[in-house]
């Protein structure tokens, strides 16, 4: 009983006291901000239009169709604005309880999240890394108290954790090391969002809207360089089913791709390695075999059905998804794909399921195959910039998660965090 009672005092002291520098100021964590918790909504309240509710969902992946509304007033307190700090207490413990800066719309805040506003004195910036920092901490204290696969951590755990300040100055400078580089990461997301919005919109406006055709029928200018305006027809032509570009014909997916079936990964089989295992819900792992060369595209088959990925790299697809096999260029497959609304057509209400015979059967067109190899090679450029964009900001993240728990325990200080980042930068 005595080395169980040492050993519970050991976990309290590592969960509960964090390392900070010596000459920072002490204090519990609960009195630094204010801590204002989310609303218990009920599906009454929900409707159609009005402000969103914001769960761990939409601080995570943003505002979907999943996201829930509601045209009611509540509290000012609970009125969540871009910039807010919010820091979500219960759920997963390794995937949801961690602090986050609000970038969305103006919604309501859901329970298990708090908004939290830090004290006079206190800079938000910093505060944020502070909470980052405590991550692991939160993490144990939340697995401690796990019931039903979710834990949490209240407002008595928030009160016995002490942490440390250090003066205005030097938490605007921790504040502003780390945030040149979040910064840096933020700007290549958006780059990343920008590229990908570009090829979405081309694959619209070529084999959805037919905007270079319906141009050159009109007698104007496609807006295309004339080697690329040449490779499409001058007219469109009545079909049964709509009016198409003349020369392309009506096929169905099942003539542009197939969708092959992941394999099973016992969790046994789950070598460590580098190439990323596939899920519906993402990457979950990585393994040290790969299934298929990349690029690939993964489609959700069971679970979060018809999610469809891009992946650079060679990858393991397990049993819970499909992956490509293209018949036409990749990229066209993959925003095809995108545009048939496959994240509808569930076909087993126990377990969400995509059949594939069903998107097998789904009508498309079939362009001509000069127009898709030229899609093909802007795609693929656009692609590669977007490689290129979300490999610096993972090597930027990299950076930041290893200089914050050194800035904030004291390992490295500013002046010396200044030298390593001009080094690493």
């Amino acid at each position: 009983m005595a080395g169980e009672s040492q050993a519970l005092e050991v976990d309290r002291g590592w969960l509960f006291r964090p390392v900070f520098p010596q000459d920072w100021q002490r204090s519990p964590l609960y009195p630094l901000a204010q801590w204002v918790n989310g609303i218990a909504f009920r599906d009454i309240q929900f409707s159609a239009s009005g402000r969103p509710v914001i769960k761990i969902a939409e601080i995570k992946r943003g505002i979907s169709e999943q996201t829930k509304f509601t045209e009611q007033t509540f509290d000012e307190s609970v009125l969540v604005r871009s910039g807010d700090l919010l820091f979500s207490w219960s759920g997963q413990p390794e995937t949801s309880i961690d602090a986050f800066w609000w970038r969305g719309p103006e919604g309501w805040l859901n329970q298990h999240v708090f908004k939290v506003t830090p004290r006079e004195g206190i800079d938000a910036t910093f505060f944020f890394y502070l909470l980052r920092y405590l991550k692991p901490n939160f993490i144990g204290i939340a697995r401690n108290k796990q019931t039903t696969g979710l834990g949490h951590v209240t407002k008595r755990d928030l009160e016995t954790i002490v942490v440390a300040v250090p003066d205005s100055a030097e938490q605007r400078a921790i504040a502003h090391i780390l945030g040149t580089l979040d910064d840096k990461i933020e700007l290549n997301r958006k780059m990343a969002a920008t590229l990908e919005a570009m090829a979405r919109a081309l694959f619209k406006a070529w084999f959805v809207d037919f905007e270079p055709v319906r141009a050159k029928q009109e007698g104007r200018d496609p807006g295309l360089p004339p080697r690329i305006a040449d490779l499409f027809p001058d007219r469109l032509v009545e079909t049964e089913e709509d009016e198409i570009p003349e020369g392309w014909q009506w096929g169905t997916v099942a003539d542009v791709l197939e969708l092959a079936y992941g394999k099973a990964l016992k969790a046994t089989d789950r070598r460590p390695g580098p190439f990323p295992v596939y899920g519906s819900g993402g990457i979950n792992g990585y393994h040290d075999s790969a299934l298929v060369g990349g690029p690939a595209i993964i489609v959700g088959r069971k679970g979060s059905v018809g999610t469809i990925y891009w992946e650079d790299d060679p990858c393991f697809p397990i049993d819970t998804v499909f992956y490509v096999v293209p018949r036409l260029a990749l990229t066209f497959c993959f925003y095809l794909l995108e545009t048939q609304g496959l994240q509808g057509m569930n076909t087993d209400a126990a377990v969400p399921g995509l059949n594939r015979s069903n998107v097998y059967r789904l009508e498309v067109v079939i362009p001509d195959g000069a127009v898709v190899k030229e899609f093909d090679q802007i795609a693929r450029n656009l692609r590669s910039r977007i490689r290129i964009a979300r490999e610096e900001e993972r090597t930027l993240a990299a950076l930041r998660d290893t200089l914050l728990p050194k800035l904030i325990s004291g390992e490295l200080r500013v002046k010396d965090a200044k030298k390593f980042l001009e080094r690493a930068l």
